[in-house]
């Protein structure tokens, strides 16, 4: 049995993951699917204006509070800027780190230069009225919220220790035309420390392609079967 820590992407909580938990978890994997700070059901917390640092923590209290160790990590889109900051604190934990159409920082970097011009534009149209979030684009999900404007703004600080990590994976949608992710396919697709995958769906990869995810994850060595 394997652990595996799944981490949302931007406007998005914990119930994303539902579908894929059910399954991993009747695979005799044990999961877990935190919310960040602000959102989903925690989006009471917006008021304590929660950065990329909050969320960093998020995940790494529940790694640590729960006591768990050779988890596999996994971070959708936005939350590649989370799983790389956790990662690098507590390697010793970590088995594996999965990015699904996620940003993979270096030290310095934030969402907000890797994500191109197309979403900060979409983020800067998209400032909630109170000047610190940033409201959902247009989708059919009533239960996206704003995300918090500094999680995005903020610089991540790593020491490298996340390279630590014995397996990386990350998992490429090349199938929508916005993607600020292609750069980084093509930085990580022959580097020898990564195992990286393709696929012809759009971003959300959890709910367009489940099985392809599943058969991808269970190709780790770190991933055993009940």
């Amino acid at each position: 049995m394997s652990t595996f820590v799944l981490i949302p992407g931007g406007w998005r909580g914990g119930w994303t993951f539902a579908p894929i938990a059910r399954v991993l978890r009747g695979l005799g994997h044990e999961v877990f699917t935190p919310t960040l700070t602000g959102l989903g059901e925690r989006v009471h917390l917006a008021y304590a204006r929660p950065n990329l640092e909050t969320h960093i923590m998020d995940v790494a209290n529940v790694l640590t509070y729960e006591n768990l160790a050779d988890v596999v990590l996994c971070g959708h889109s936005y939350a590649g800027m989370v799983v790389s900051g956790v990662a690098d604190r507590l390697p010793e934990r970590i088995a594996a780190l999965v990015y699904v159409d996620a940003f993979v920082p270096d030290d310095g970097d934030a969402w907000w230069n890797l994500a191109g011009d197309y979403f900060r534009k979409i983020a800067i149209d998209g400032s909630a009225e109170d000047g610190f979030g940033v409201t959902p684009p247009p989708g059919k999900d009533p239960r996206r919220v704003s995300h918090p404007l500094a999680a995005f703004r903020q610089a991540i600080h790593l020491t490298g220790r996340w390279q630590e990590i014995p397996e990386k994976m990350y998992i490429y949608a090349s199938g929508w035309d916005a993607t600020p992710f292609t750069s980084t396919y093509d930085r990580l697709k022959n580097d020898k420390g990564w195992i990286v995958k393709s696929l012809s769906t759009g971003h959300d990869v959890f709910g367009q392609a489940p099985k392809e995810f599943l058969a991808f994850v269970q190709e780790l060595k770190s991933v055993t079967a009940e």
